[in-house]
């Protein structure tokens, strides 16, 4: 499939929905002029099973989309989450190169590139090189050495690897469905640069991602990301639950999810009965409301102490404080945020938008455009001083996989 020219999107490619997000940049920011989702097929934990049917759930999506910009979309950055996604940190180090011992931009890259070079099965792909820290000299905590003097540079750094065949088949699906991919993003990343600002990452913040299949914890401490997790489990098990529970079919559950959910069983009304029939005609029973909220607290609860002992690995239990921020679909149960404060001992809230939009604005605090959003303002901030709509060339993608690095310097304080 070939399309025209037009404006760059994000797409947020989930095993439940996929969910994209066109826009351009206009003087006074980014101005959003088209979001679409729909259903995801095909994905499963982040991992593509079955390409034709992803394929066909980005092009319902990206039509979506279309319909609404009013103009075809031809360049895309792409979230990359899933349980092949991985994080460590990995120290470079170099001798600085002129006589003089000015450390120069040169130095910068030569010595992230040598923080690239970690021991790694052969079947990874390094999708981000995100500095911490530099030292010079033995000099630790430097953020920007450039210009100053010394004669060796090192660098403490994170690097996102994912699997390459992972890669691979999502960069095909997304091809096929007629976009050139503009670079690859780790989707906690894009998530955190439209939901947390500096001051929440310098002071230490966990954003929690409570997708379908999974949730993503990204804690970020003094500017720096300390820790990232996959735990897989998602909002789609309280359905399962549900399910099992009500005896019912997966549609019905989702359904009374939605309607009736609570991640707090003291908020509703004892009194509170739900007619399953009123959501399937094929069903003759009745539950208790406050039935259903225990089941969806059982499971949120089982999340979030997943989410505490991933905390206590780094040492931050109940010691971040700017909280937890939640998003995701997860994020819209009733009741989770107060549940999210008794379970971690933190301090939460729902993530909104920490950014200005312009255009259609009305939909960029719902959770689902959350991860799409981050990646159209990857795009603006790698693209400083575009003025107007966003014009792309081909794709920067070369072969197969092609260059999906990058430095993530402009989320850093």
């Amino acid at each position: 499939m070939t399309r025209k020219a037009g404006a760059i999107a994000g797409i947020d490619i989930g095993s439940s929905k996929v969910a994209v997000c066109a826009g351009a940049r206009g003087e006074a920011g980014v101005d959003i002029v088209g979001l679409g989702w729909g259903p995801s097929f095909g994905i499963r934990k982040g991992m593509v099973v079955d390409i034709e049917e992803t394929v066909a759930s980005i092009t319902a999506a990206l039509d979506e989309t279309e319909r609404m910009a009013g103009q075809p979309l031809t360049d895309a950055y792409v979230g990359v989450n899933g349980n092949h996604v991985d994080a460590v940190l990995s120290k470079g180090v170099i001798a600085v190169s002129r006589a003089d011992g000015e450390i120069t931009f040169q130095d910068v890259g030569r010595v992230i590139d040598a923080a690239r070079a970690i021991p790694a099965h052969p079947n990874r792909e390094i999708i981000h090189v995100i500095p911490k820290a530099y030292i010079v000299d033995g000099v630790e905590g430097i953020k920007d050495p450039v210009g100053m003097s010394g004669t060796r540079l090192e660098v403490e750094a994170h690097v996102i690897s994912g699997s390459i065949n992972a890669i691979k088949n999502l960069t095909t699906c997304v091809t096929r469905a007629g976009l050139n991919i503009r670079g690859l993003v780790y989707a906690p990343l894009a998530t955190s640069a439209l939901l947390l600002n500096k001051r929440q990452k310098s002071l230490g913040v966990a954003l929690i991602d409570i997708g379908a299949n999974s949730t993503s914890l990204t804690v970020y401490e003094e500017g720096d990301i300390i820790h990232t997790a996959f735990i897989p489990v998602g909002s789609a098990h309280i359905t399962y639950d549900l399910a099992i529970g009500l005896k019912t079919n997966i549609d019905t559950a989702e359904l009374v999810k939605i309607k009736y959910g609570s991640a707090v069983p003291e908020r509703v009304d004892k009194h509170t009965i739900i007619d399953l029939n009123t959501f399937d005609k094929n069903e003759d029973q009745v539950t208790e409301g406050r039935y259903v909220a225990e089941i969806v607290e059982a499971r949120l609860s089982e999340i979030f102490l997943m989410v505490k002992d991933e905390l206590r690995k780094v040492d931050r239990e109940g010691m971040l404080p700017s909280g937890a921020v939640l998003t995701g679909a997860g994020a819209k149960t009733d009741g989770i945020v107060e549940l999210c404060k008794d379970q971690l001992k933190l301090p939460a809230q729902v993530g909104a938008p920490v950014v200005d939009f312009s255009g259609m604005v009305d939909k960029a605090d719902d959770p689902v455009y959350a991860t799409a959003l981050g990646l159209l303002l990857w795009e603006a901030d790698e693209n400083p001083s575009a003025v107007g709509p966003i014009r792309l060339g081909p794709g920067a993608l070369s072969g197969a996989l092609g260059k999906v690095g990058g430095l993530f310097r402009h989320l850093l304080p």
